[in-house]
């Protein structure tokens, strides 16, 4: 029996925020699967096409490590696949999204649109304002850790 009673629903800590992550990140990632790309990928590809204009690698770089925390050797070489697989193409100085780029991060929004709602869906407004609370002073904390043991 699955209960949200404030008295028997488990505490918040790392090992439950991991398992939420892990959790979606796996629904996620069998999506592009489909897709045929990473979910690395996803994210520098999902990167270059929210901006308004055109950005560099270095720029995409720290863009990405920002969000995966990874070495910036690995995310130039995820950005040399996604130009190898011709979703991000070279403009001058800049890579800009292909339009197959494009559709293919819009496919994805599509197809785990309906999997977000259900995931999401009836939680109530409050609960999911503290927890974005919660996850933004978590993420702020771990930042500045991070930051330290890289130093």
């Amino acid at each position: 029996m699955t209960t949200t009673d404030s008295t028997t629903a488990p505490v918040a800590d790392s090992r439950a925020l991991g398992l939420a992550h892990y959790a979606a990140r796996g629904v996620l990632e069998r999506v592009l699967t489909r897709h045929g790309i990473t979910f690395p990928q996803q994210v520098a590809l999902r990167a270059a096409t929210t901006v308004d204009a055109p950005r560099t690698p270095d720029d995409l770089v720290i863009q990405v490590r920002g969000s995966l925390k990874a070495d910036p050797a690995d995310i130039h070489a995820t950005l040399d696949e996604l130009l190898a697989k011709q979703l991000l193409v070279a403009d001058g100085a800049h890579l800009r999204p292909t339009d197959a780029g494009r559709e293919l991060i819009a496919a994805v929004g599509a197809e785990t649109a309906p999997i977000t709602a259900r995931i999401w869906g009836g939680i109530p407004a409050e609960d999911l304002a503290a927890t974005g609370r919660v996850l933004a002073l978590v993420t702020e904390r771990a930042n500045a850790e991070l930051a330290a043991l890289i130093a």
